[in-house]
C-alpha cells in the first residue's frame, strides 16, 4: 500500500523567499537602532515646522519596499508570516539589547565611554517607550501596507503596479509613523513639541522614498516573477493578521 497516497503535496520550494526574509528582518532591526541613537535635522521648515526625522528612518523605507514585493510576488498569506518573522527579529533585538545595557560594564569603557553615554545613545531600544511604539508601529503600519496591496491588485487586475506600491504606501506609512511617533510621544521618548515635525517629516520622506525608488521596485518584482514564476493574487478570504 501507498503511504503517500493521502499525504498533502510538499510546499512550493522558492528560490529567493529566505533571501528577501532576512533583508527584510535586518533592516528592521537597524531601522530600530538608528532610530534610538540619533535624531537628524534637515535645517530647512515646511510651513513653519522645522523637518527632522529619526535615524531609522534611512532604513524602513527599504522595508516597505520589500514588503510590498513580498505581497505582489508572494501573497498576503506569505507576506503575514515574514511579517511575524521580523517582528520576532525586533524582539530578539530589544531582549538582547536589553541584556548588553545590564550587564557591568569593564573598567577603561567606563572610564572613557561611560554607562550614561550608551544609555543615552542606545538604552533607547530596550526602553519600554520606544520598545512599544517601534512594535506598534510595525505591526499597524506592515499589515496595512500588505492588506492594501492585496486589494488593489485585484482592484487594478495585476495592472498599475505604481498605484498599488503607492497607494499601500500612502496609508501604512501615514498609520505606522503616526503611531510611532504618538506612542514614542506618549511614553517620552520624543518630546510632544516634535510631534508634528517628527510625524510630517518621516512620512513625506518614506513616501518620497516609495515614489523615487518605483523603477527599483518594479526591477525587483519583474525580476523575481520570473526567477520564481510566480504571480499571485492573494486569497481576500484571508486577510487576517492573526495567523502564520
Amino acid at each position: 500500500m501507498d503511504h503517500n497516497a493521502h499525504s498533502k503535496p510538499a510546499p512550493r520550494p522558492f528560490r529567493y523567499l529566505d533571501i528577501v526574509t532576512v533583508v527584510f528582518t535586518l533592516v528592521l532591526a537597524l531601522s530600530n537602532i538608528a532610530s534610538s541613537a540619533k535624531l537628524i535635522g534637515w535645517g530647512v521648515s515646511l510651513g513653519g515646522v522645522p523637518l527632522a526625522f529619526d535615524a531609522g528612518t534611512l532604513f524602513f523605507p527599504i522595508a516597505y519596499i520589500f514588503g510590498d514585493v513580498l505581497t505582489e510576488v508572494y501573497g498576503y498569506q506569505i507576506s503575514r508570516r515574514v511579517i511575524w518573522i521580523g517582528f520576532l527579529g525586533l524582539a530578539f533585538t530589544t531582549l538582547m539589547f536589553f541584556l548588553i545595557q545590564r550587564l557591568p560594564g569593564e573598567t577603561t569603557w567606563l572610564d572613557s565611554v561611560g554607562q550614561s553615554a550608551y544609555d543615552k545613545i542606545l538604552g533607547g531600544i530596550s526602553t519600554g517607550g520606544i520598545v512599544l511604539a517601534s512594535f506598534l508601529g510595525y505591526l499597524g503600519g506592515s499589515f496595512s501596507n500588505a492588506v492594501i496591496m492585496a486589494l488593489l491588485k485585484h482592484a487594478t487586475q495585476g495592472k498599475w503596479l505604481w498605484v498599488r506600491t503607492i497607494g499601500s504606501t500612502l496609508v501604512g506609512e501615514l498609520v505606522d509613523t503616526a503611531v510611532f511617533i504618538a506612542v514614542g510621544a506618549l511614553t517620552r521618548v520624543f518630546p510632544w513639541e516634535l510631534f508634528l515635525t517628527l510625524t510630517l517629516t518621516n512620512y513625506l520622506f518614506k513616501v518620497a522614498i516609495e515614489v523615487i525608488m518605483t523603477p527599483a521596485t518594479y526591477w525587483v518584482t519583474n525580476s523575481l516573477k520570473k526567477a520564481e514564476n510566480l504571480d499571485t493574487y492573494s486569497d481576500l478570504s484571508d486577510l487576517s493578521p492573526l495567523s502564520f
